[in-house]
């Protein structure tokens, strides 16, 4: 099932190469059409706490739920009659208690919405495309009390979205996506995408399906040996441990081939880099477009390193079959994709 964007949208991408966009790129009914995803399913191979009676594979036998791990008490998500008294007493900061609930796959998703994801030639912005996927991905994922949560990621910090079972649940969750502020170019702050991913290892104790959405960029990172590692590289090899990890990148057409527009300004919407490049020189092209391909195998050689599974996904392209495509043949590979460390349960 194709998906194509309204004249509209499309203008509104395009344009996000000139300007930072100001609204999303795409509605929210068409983020993913669940009828051409009813016959697919996104294949659970790691053993996670709380499968006791499901449909998935638990660490331990016996009926019966119990409570999970303290965390911080959020104003506004947390429910007020979950709070850990004792632990509140101790540290006095207000602290709730998770549960642990049987037959529930409880799957994350980390959304980059840094300013480098603010573009697009495609039809859609990087950042759009990359909820895009968390909607597909998260209807193939959903059984009969699953429940889904979402991390915000930009330079200012990240916002947590509860995880909660239902149809429902995930449009809200994908409509609060959507609608969240777009971060400007050059924003500064003290999250990037390690101080991301570090956040869902240490926040996110239960195992689940894991998904971090990202172009994993890095700002500042010149080094294009693919061999040599990244610096979002560890915190997600930790995530990867006790999880089924997923990482989704998204990319435009331009950044992976550019074209001949004479001489253009390039410039770095993270940091305060900005340069004139003269496309029409083919050798100059021929490096860029060299510099790009090392970029990015490298960052596919860090996935696979790390224990998650890499689906790569472009503006320009219908991201519906590129992700069913992907999901067809990650069945017959999860199994080995994400085999733990030795000693590790799976």
């Amino acid at each position: 099932m194709a998906v194509t964007m309204s004249p509209a949208a499309t203008d509104s991408a395009v344009q996000s190469v000139l300007r930072a966009p100001t609204a999303a790129t795409i509605p929210l009914n068409r983020l993913a059409p669940e009828a051409a995803l009813k016959r697919l399913e996104l294949v659970i191979v790691r053993r996670l706490e709380g499968f006791l009676q499901g449909d998935h594979l638990g660490l331990m036998p016996g009926p019966g739920s119990d409570t999970s791990d303290a965390r911080i008490y959020v104003p506004g998500q947390d429910d007020i009659r979950r709070m850990d008294w004792a632990v509140t007493a101790r540290t006095t900061v207000p602290h709730v208690r998770d549960t642990i609930a049987d037959r529930e796959l409880e799957v994350w998703a980390l959304l980059d919405a840094t300013p480098s994801m603010n573009w697009g030639t495609g039809g859609v912005t990087k950042r759009d495309l990359g909820i895009a996927a968390i909607a597909t991905l998260g209807f193939l994922s959903q059984k009969l009390g699953d429940r889904f949560g979402g991390l915000i990621m930009d330079p200012s910090g990240v916002q947590r979205i509860p995880a909660r079972a239902g149809r429902m649940a995930l449009y809200a969750l994908l409509r609060r996506m959507l609608t969240r502020p777009i971060a400007p170019d050059r924003s500064s702050g003290p999250i990037d995408l390690p101080e991301g991913i570090e956040q869902m290892v240490r926040t996110q104790r239960r195992r689940g399906l894991r998904l971090v959405v990202s172009d994993f960029l890095t700002a500042g990172d010149v080094n294009l040996d693919p061999n040599a590692e990244t610096v979002w590289e560890r915190p997600l090899r930790r995530l990867a441990v006790r999880n089924q990890v997923l990482c989704v990148e998204v990319v435009d057409p331009r950044e992976l081939d550019f074209p001949d527009l004479g001489e253009v300004l390039i410039r770095d919407p993270e940091t305060s880099f900005d340069r004139y490049i003269d496309t029409s020189d083919p050798a100059a092209r021929a490096r860029l477009n060299a510099a790009t391909r090392a970029q990015r195998e490298r960052i596919a050689l860090a996935i696979r390193r790390s224990g998650a599974a890499h689906l790569q996904l472009r503006t320009d392209r219908d991201w519906v079959q590129d992700i069913a495509r992907f999901v067809v043949a990650y069945r017959r590979i999860a199994s080995a994709v994400h085999t733990p460390p030795r000693g590790v349960s799976r």
